[in-house]
């Protein structure tokens, strides 16, 4: 899967050493500004007249409910559809929507394992150097339970990494305290070759994922 792992920097022996949380946190700034982009609107600074803004809305319609667009806390298109927010590093929400049920009337399994193959990434990541990135090599996933609506969180743990692989576990909860879903993952990690980089999309290009 392309995603965050192509475009990232981005845990079987011994933890190979590094700055700790010192390094986490600086990567996961790193992350945020990335997929926070160019999305500062024109005009910020200028304060909002509460007469105007009234007027504005009692004569716009409804908006539709549209496919959530590309935010802070989306990687890319994909993320941007599905509807990933990242909490943190380990941390990814989803709220379900009619667009992520199948023809069974349940949530999608490919929708559960995006979660964890993004989570998964983004906890790995955010624990190597600048020099290295990343790549999915194999995710094992039991789907233990479904859903057909409300919010689904899952969470990622490195378990272990040297220089060239990493083992990652995750699982995916329902609001309602279920699990839904364990998973284990191992990933690549190589050197950085200098390959361009995958920028989010902006804004104003995010919302129908469709393509």
């Amino acid at each position: 899967m392309g995603g965050l792992h192509g475009q990232c920097a981005l845990s079987i022996a011994t933890i190979w050493p590094m700055s700790g949380a010192i390094q986490a946190k600086a990567r996961w700034h790193s992350l945020q500004a990335m997929a926070e982009g160019s999305t500062d609107a024109a005009g910020t600074d200028e304060p909002d007249d509460p007469a105007l803004l009234l007027a504005d809305t009692a004569a716009a319609p409804p908006p539709p409910d549209p496919v959530p667009k590309d935010g802070p806390r989306s990687m890319d298109g994909i993320t941007g559809f599905v509807g990933l927010r990242w909490d943190d590093p380990q941390t990814v929400r989803l709220r379900i929507r009619p667009e992520l049920i199948n023809r069974g009337g349940l949530l999608s399994g490919v929708v559960t394992y995006a979660m964890v193959d993004y989570c998964m990434g983004s906890t790995l990541w955010a624990q190597t150097t600048a020099e290295e990135r990343i790549a999915t090599v194999s995710i094992s996933i039991n789907y233990i339970q479904t859903a057909v609506e409300g919010e689904i969180v899952c969470r990622s743990v490195l378990d272990r990494r040297n220089r060239s692989i990493g083992i990652m576990k995750s699982e995916i909860h329902h609001e309602d305290g279920r699990l839904l879903v364990t998973a284990i993952g191992s990933y690549s990690i190589f050197p950085d070759r200098g390959r361009a980089r995958i920028t989010p999309i902006p804004e104003s290009a995010g919302g129908d994922g469709a393509g």
